[in-house]
């Protein structure tokens, strides 16, 4: 599948490979509770491709077996995300620094991303020849394709897509770990309140403060504090929402000072798409644009194109280079990533695909040189407009309704689901924001805020 992917550089993708005794040591099973066989890791073409089919077996009428070919990529495909899904943790918890990089994982996952684009395109094959139909149905926690297989054609049973059934699976066994851990720490401080009855004859609550409305939340990490100015504004645009499969092709980042005025002499950056947009304390303004590969755009996505107007059929030329391929373009962001917190708009999104795609993201997070704020916890929990509904359950807490009701974006206005101009609004809706809450004493100035610049930084073992 080589002639479809990218022109990586095949360097680091080779030594990739010699990190695998490192994360062997550390790393026993997968998401799944399985064993990892390292040694079929070890296997892996990580420079050509880790599927099974060439660019031939992909086209119409080839005479290969593409139910056979799409039946060992998924299982390839299963295989490769359940080790993927907990590399994150491993490295992250790794206070002995055994493994000192986490390029393993980010290969691993530039390979699954064009093994993801191989199983599309075998997909559409089969539609192409008869074999199936295929339509996308939403279970729980993703949207999966369902294949349907024509009459008179061989069942589909074992080429089905099996994501929705080992995510959901995940995050059921993750869920009653947290019970089970919630449940020893109640009856662990129930002891303790018992033995402080015993030895006083009534327990104490002084220091006690009254509960949040909306209940403690583990996004209130990425809350800004009260010293909070500098900050840079982030929003990527991707081919769908995982970074193990999908691929950057928009970022757009801007400044501003939340306290101090904007410098003098900062640049005055690039132009917004909609004249009405004002650049105003912003400064600095950049957009980045991105290709996908041969394969993906091939496939197409008529999704992304609608929301964002990035047609990715327009993406696999030389003009539009591979952001995971691209070493000079990963360097750029993550410096500017590293010198003053940088702020997104439901910001886990943005941290999984920088860790799975910016070479040295994950080892500068792990270090505490890069600070993370959310806007979207600022609005869940500061932002009286956000309160739950019936529509919305856990409040309406999407960017533009965050920046409509902070005055950022008119009201018959939409999103416009490009990275700089999502960037911008963010920013001002969260200055607006922090500004109201500060001459009300309200928010980081308030009983539950922080002092200095607040969000979330790993900040590694305290011994």
């Amino acid at each position: 599948m080589s002639a479809m992917y990218g022109h990586a550089d095949d360097d680091w993708l080779m030594r990739a490979h010699g990190d695998i005794d490192q994360w062997a040591a550390v790393m026993d099973v997968d998401a799944d509770d399985r064993p990892i066989d390292w040694n079929w890791v070890r296997t892996l073409d990580l420079v050509h491709g880790v599927g099974v089919a060439t660019v031939h077996d992909c086209d119409t009428g080839a005479s290969s077996d593409v139910h056979d070919l799409l039946r060992r990529d998924l299982m390839i495909r299963d295989r490769l995300e359940a080790i993927l899904t907990c590399c994150d943790r491993v490295f992250m918890t790794d206070y002995d620094r055994l493994i000192p990089s986490y390029r393993l994982p980010r290969a691993l996952a530039h390979a699954n991303r064009r093994l993801n684009d191989e199983i599309n395109l075998l997909r559409d094959r089969g539609v192409a020849e008869g074999l199936w139909t295929v339509a996308y149905e939403h279970r729980e926690r993703v949207t999966v394709p369902v294949l349907q297989a024509a009459e008179g054609a061989p069942a589909v049973d074992d080429i089905q897509d099996r994501t929705a059934e080992l995510v959901n699976g995940r995050a059921e066994r993750r869920k009653r770990a947290r019970e089970q851990r919630g449940a020893g720490d109640r009856l662990m401080v129930a002891a303790n309140l018992e033995g402080a009855i015993a030895a006083g004859g009534a327990a104490a609550d002084e220091g006690t403060t009254a509960a949040s409305p909306i209940g403690s939340d583990w996004r209130d990490v990425y809350l800004p504090g009260r010293g909070l100015d500098a900050v840079m504004g982030v929003d990527i645009e991707t081919t769908g929402t995982d970074p193990l499969r999908d691929y950057i092709i928009d970022v757009g980042f801007e400044y501003m000072n939340m306290v101090t005025p904007r410098p003098q002499d900062a640049p005055a950056g690039m132009p917004y798409v909609d004249s009405s947009y004002q650049a105003g304390d912003a400064y600095g303004q950049a957009r980045l644009g991105f290709g996908v590969t041969r394969a993906n755009a091939w496939h197409g996505n008529e999704t992304i194109r609608n929301l964002t107007g990035i047609d990715v059929k327009m993406r696999s030329s030389s003009q539009w280079r591979l952001f995971d391929e691209w070493p000079q373009a990963q360097r750029g962001l993550l410096m500017r990533l590293e010198q003053q917190p940088f702020v997104a708009h439901n910001a886990n999104f943005e941290h999984r695909f920088f860790l799975h795609n910016v070479a040295g993201y994950a080892e500068s997070y792990r270090a505490g040189h890069i600070v993370i704020i959310d806007t979207m916890p600022m609005s869940r929990r500061w932002d009286e407009g956000s309160a739950p509904s019936e529509a919305h359950p856990y409040g309406d807490n999407s960017l533009e309704s965050y920046a409509k009701r902070q005055g950022a974006l008119p009201g018959d206005s939409s999103e416009r689901h490009l990275g700089l101009e999502d960037a911008h609004i963010m920013l001002v809706a969260m200055k607006r924001h922090l500004t109201a809450l500060r001459e009300a004493h309200r928010g980081p100035w308030g009983p539950d805020g922080v002092s200095g610049t607040g969000g979330k930084r790993a900040k590694g073992r305290r011994w």
